[in-house]
C-alpha cells in the first residue's frame, strides 16, 4: 500500500536537481574535496532511492519535506540490516542532517521530524598503545637494516619524537632547522595552527643531534629539519613504510603505526602516574574527554595484569579423582 505523504504547500523540484543543487553548493561554497562530495552524493542518492520505494512516490523536494521520523528509521534500520556498522550509520544520518539544512536555507523547507532521529551509540575508540619494549626498540632501531646511516638516524630521531614527546608525526616533519640544537623544551605547531610548549628528553635530543651530524644536506634555518632522499622535507608515507618493515622484522601487531607512538606516549605517562591534565597539555588536546581516552587503555593494562598476577584470578586445575 502506497505510504501517504500530507500535502506540503511548497513548488516542488525532482529530486536529481535537488541533490545536485546540494552538492553544487558543497563543491563551490562550502569548497570541500572532491572525495567528499562523492560521498555525500552516493548517499543522498541512496537514501532519495530508498524514500522513492519507501512511499512509492518520486523523492522530489515536496516529498523530502513531508517525511516522518519513521520513514527515517526506515531507512537507517534498512542500512543496519545490510551491515553498517554503528559509526557508519552515524555518518549517514550527519550527511542527511546536513542534507536538509540546506534544504531550508535553499528553498525555505522545514522538516522538524530528522531533529527526533538518534543515532546508535557508537563505542569510543581506544587507542592502542604499544608495550613499553616495543615502543623502545621501533625507535631504537630505525629502520630494518641496510639503509645509509643518515637515514636510520633521521627515522630514529623521528620517531623518538613522537614517542618522546608525544608529537603527530605532521608535527615532527614540520620543525625545521633553527630549532637546532634541542633544548630542554620545543615549540611546536599542531591542529588549528596551535602552538604548544614540549618537554624534550636528553636521549630525545641525542637521537636528532646525531641525525643533524649525519644528515647530508645543509640544514638552514628557514629548512625543514628532517629531509627526504632527495634533500626535501620527509613525507610522512616514508615514515609509515619505514614502520610498516619495523613492525613485521620486530614481530609487532598491525597497531603498531607511527601513531600509536604517540598513543605510546600518553598511555605510559599515565601509567607512571601522569596527571590528566598535563597530557592534555602535552598532547595539545582541545578537550579533556579526547585525553581521557587513555584511561580506558591504562584500567585495560590493569585487569590484565592483575588478572596474570592476583592469586584469586588464577584459574585453579581441577582436582584429580
Amino acid at each position: 500500500m502506497p505510504h501517504a505523504i500530507p500535502h506540503i504547500d511548497t513548488p516542488d523540484v525532482d529530486g536529481d536537481t535537488v541533490r545536485a543543487t546540494f552538492l553544487s553548493h558543497l563543491a563551490g561554497e562550502r569548497r570541500l574535496a572532491d572525495k567528499t562530495v562523492e560521498a555525500y552524493g552516493r548517499d543522498i542518492a541512496a537514501f532519495q532511492h530508498f524514500i522513492a520505494r519507501h512511499v512509492d512516490a518520486p523523492a522530489g523536494l515536496r516529498v523530502l519535506a513531508a517525511l516522518k521520523a519513521a520513514d527515517f528509521r526506515a531507512y537507517l534500520a534498512a542500512r543496519r540490516s545490510e551491515g553498517l556498522g554503528s559509526a557508519s550509520v552515524q555518518r549517514l544520518l550527519s550527511a542527511l542532517r546536513t542534507f536538509y539544512r540546506y534544504l531550508e536555507r535553499r528553498w525555505d523547507v522545514a522538516n522538524s521530524e530528522i531533529a527526533l532521529i538518534r543515532g546508535p551509540r557508537s563505542k569510543p575508540v581506544v587507542p592502542k598503545a604499544l608495550s613499553v619494549s616495543g615502543a623502545k626498540e621501533l625507535v631504537e632501531l630505525g629502520s630494518v637494516g641496510g639503509r645509509e646511516a643518515w637515514v636510520e638516524a633521521r627515522n630514529a630521531a623521528v620517531l623518538g619524537l613522537a614517542y618522546g614527546a608525544g608529537l603527530r608525526i605532521s608535527e615532527v616533519l614540520a620543525i625545521d632547522a633553527g630549532a637546532l640544537p634541542l633544548g630542554p623544551s620545543l615549540r611546536v605547531t599542531g591542529k588549528g595552527s596551535k602552538t604548544r610548549i614540549v618537554p624534550v628528553l636528553p636521549r630525545v635530543a641525542e637521537l636528532v643531534e646525531r641525525y643533524a651530524a649525519l644528515c647530508p644536506f645543509p640544514l638552514a634555518p628557514d629548512a625543514a629539519l628532517f629531509r627526504g632522499a632527495r634533500g626535501g622535507r620527509l613525507n610522512p608515507r616514508v615514515v609509515r613504510h619505514a614502520v610498516a618493515e619495523l613492525r613485521g622484522y620486530l614481530g609487532l601487531p598491525e597497531s603498531a603505526t607511527p601513531h600509536a607512538l604517540r598513543h605510546s606516549f600518553a598511555t605510559h605517562l599515565l601509567a607512571g602516574g601522569g596527571d590528566l591534565r598535563t597530557i592534555q597539555q602535552l598532547l595539545g588536546h582541545a578537550s579533556l574527554s579526547t585525553t581521557q581516552r587513555y584511561t580506558a587503555v591504562d584500567a585495560a593494562g590493569l585487569r590484565k595484569a592483575h588478572a596474570a598476577a592476583h592469586p584469586r584470578a588464577r584459574r585453579r586445575a581441577p582436582r584429580s579423582v
